[in-house]
């Protein structure tokens, strides 16, 4: 019998274990993950990190500002 694993992320989510190593490109500084909006925050670099379908998008051409709202869902 098999015993109950944590919480595993949906194909919309990124891994847990990878979230814990990835850091801003920009200021190599820790992130946050936004789960409602899918996105990685950097505070330092003021700029949000997409993710998409599970993978963060970790660009500075597709990071948004903070200072822009999030893009609406689809």
């Amino acid at each position: 019998m098999s015993e109950h694993a944590p919480h595993e992320p949906s194909a919309e989510e990124p891994d847990p274990k990878l979230l814990e190593l990835l850091v801003c490109p920009v200021t190599k500084g820790p992130l946050t993950y936004d789960r409602a909006a899918r996105e990685l925050i950097s505070a330092k670099a003021n700029l949000a990190y997409p993710i998409r379908n599970g993978v963060p998008l970790m660009t500075a051409e597709a990071a948004r500002s903070l200072d822009l709202p999030p893009p609406a869902k689809s």
